[in-house]
């Protein structure tokens, strides 16, 4: 129990509440809440998204509250929040230490909201299909855009599969939607959420490409009171830079061994061989991490996004 006291208290802030929710929720439903048939019925009727028209203007929290919620039962509904929780984790956990907890939750929000509008539209223009119809419930839609959001943004990630070796992420992410086309008219699948979520995702990434801030309004959720920051002198992720900077440079000389320490928990996932960069030196590093701290990741050019992006590899 410590271990994991001391694994759940590591996890940053935003994972942190994703994981818990979502987990708690299929618990509290698997040994309680479906066997009271009021809960039973109040959980499908309301908080899972009922795609009909005009009905879901009546219950707007559909768009974001399934997403929270996985109501599957025995070895299949445990499966759907093992592995959607997994790859939350796995993708969600970097993305968040790389841009900030408010991104992150942002990006599973409005990939939630993505997956459920593609469902309604195409429920309600197909109606007499049930490809596209409800309950419709669990994280799927918001992970697979957290999915495509790292994919986009990073194209050289990608992930270790089992008896197939290194891919990239982005074939990961379209794999999984060709293998929802392939298995259309199987029970069971939202597979307009899915291509919702990716979809999404992939303007999400886009948009951050460009400089277009969609997370603002996610920070509330995240902002330290003004007398702590003003006591710190520095505040959320500029903060988490500036001690990696620091930690950075207190070796004396360029110590191989804390420089690589600091960086490797930029990235833990082995990406595919890109082409062959330029040369940099520590000291584009240390300039870079300064940048970080004092103007924030999204200050970065492309170039010095290149060079972290290196020497995380290390």
């Amino acid at each position: 129990m410590n271990r994991f006291q001391s694994w759940y208290r590591m996890q940053p802030p935003a994972m942190r509440a994703l994981l818990t929710i979502n987990v708690v929720f299929y618990v509290l439903w698997s040994l309680a809440l479906i066997y009271i048939a009021a809960t039973r019925a109040f959980v499908v009727q309301q908080l899972a998204l009922n795609p009909a028209w005009p009905d879901v203007l009546l219950h707007p929290w559909q768009l974001l509250s399934y997403s929270f919620i996985h109501m599957g039962t025995g070895l299949g509904g445990f499966l759907h929040l093992l592995f959607n929780m997994l790859w939350l984790y796995w993708m969600g956990k970097e993305y968040e230490e790389l841009h900030g907890s408010h991104r992150l939750l942002a990006l599973y929000v409005l990939g939630a909201v993505g997956g459920a509008l593609l469902t309604v539209a195409l429920h309600n223009l197909f109606p007499t299909l049930g490809f596209f119809g409800g309950p419709v419930h669990g994280a799927s839609a918001s992970v697979l855009a957290i999915m495509m959001a790292v994919a986009i943004l990073y194209p050289y990630k990608s992930v270790g599969l089992f008896l197939i070796g290194p891919v990239r992420l982005l074939y990961v992410v379209l794999g999984f939607l060709a293998l929802d086309l392939l298995f259309l008219s199987g029970g069971g699948t939202s597979v307009s959420a899915h291509f919702g979520g990716a979809l999404f995702g992939f303007l999400f990434a886009r948009a951050e490409q460009r400089g277009i801030d969609l997370t603002g309004w996610a920070r509330v959720f995240f902002e330290r009171p003004a007398r702590s920051r003003a006591a710190s002198g520095r505040g959320g992720r500029a903060d988490v830079w500036a001690r990696r900077a620091d930690a950075w440079r207190s070796a004396d000389g360029p110590s191989e061994t804390s420089r690589t320490a600091t960086v490797h928990r930029l990235r833990r996932t082995e990406p595919a061989a890109p082409p062959a960069p330029e040369a940099y030196t520590p000291s584009d590093v240390d300039r870079i991490l300064d940048k970080i701290s004092a103007h924030g990741y999204e200050a970065l050019s492309e170039e010095e996004r290149r060079i972290l992006y290196e020497a995380s590899k290390k």
